[in-house]
């Protein structure tokens, strides 16, 4: 059973309706990359998922043991964002807020969950340092390790290597790919068909000429003709 399943649906703002008859299913241990032109609706589908923006038609089914709350969001950074002032550890705990319900304060699991993922994203050296004094791909490390705080079984990632050098870019994509062996289902929007082809299951191109499927399918068919999409 699918971990997300969405059936005919249609999102936008307000009235107007960016993407309709959408349908595709994401299962447990997939690695979905999500393609289009700008403006095509990637980013309205991921506020979506987590339930940020409500569908204009067509339904979002959750199954296979998943909740709402247990889906990790790593989305694009502001440049307010990015000047943060607190330290990495107080970051990555705060994956957790959404485990502590009414208590006040962090408990003996969250900050092992916290210490955790640091180790996984090796940035616990960084964890008393400013987060607004980290690099750009040490800041992306940090926040995949807040997302995985929140969440385990299943990340959203919108452009998780946006304004990053290629080295650094290159160091991202074989994080993201490890926890994807480790077991976590992947949702990630992204501008690099090339990189999408390299190491994404599925692929849901958005826009004049939609498509779901396997990326061997994808592949297949040609690639379908959206140029913004490479």
């Amino acid at each position: 059973m699918a971990y997300v399943t969405c059936k005919n649906l249609s999102l936008g703002y307000e009235s107007k309706v960016v993407v309709e008859g959408l349908n595709f299913a994401v299962n447990r241990g997939d690695y979905l990359c999500i393609i289009g032109e700008n403006g095509s609706g990637k980013s309205t589908l991921m506020k979506t998922l987590l339930g940020l923006k409500a569908p204009l038609g067509g339904e979002i089914l959750f199954s296979d043991g998943l909740k709402k709350n247990e889906i990790g969001y790593l989305p694009q950074q502001t440049v307010v964002q990015r000047d943060f002032p607190a330290s990495v550890y107080e970051i990555v705990l705060s994956g957790r807020l959404n485990h502590c319900g009414l208590k006040p304060f962090y408990s003996r699991e969250d900050k092992a969950a916290a210490k955790k993922n640091m180790e996984r994203m090796s940035i616990t050296a960084l964890s008393g340092r400013c987060y607004r004094e980290l690099s750009g791909g040490q800041q992306q490390r940090v926040l995949l390790a807040r997302a995985l705080c929140a969440a385990e079984k299943i990340l959203l990632l919108d452009e998780p290597v946006s304004g990053l050098d290629p080295v650094v870019t290159a160091e991202m994509y074989a994080l993201i790919e490890d926890l994807n062996r480790q077991g976590v289902t992947i949702i990630m929007i992204s501008h690099d068909l090339q990189a999408a082809l390299r190491y994404a299951s599925h692929i849901l191109q958005i826009g004049k000429t939609p498509f779901f499927g396997t990326k061997a399918d994808y592949r297949k068919e040609g690639g379908k003709d959206d140029a913004d999409a490479r």
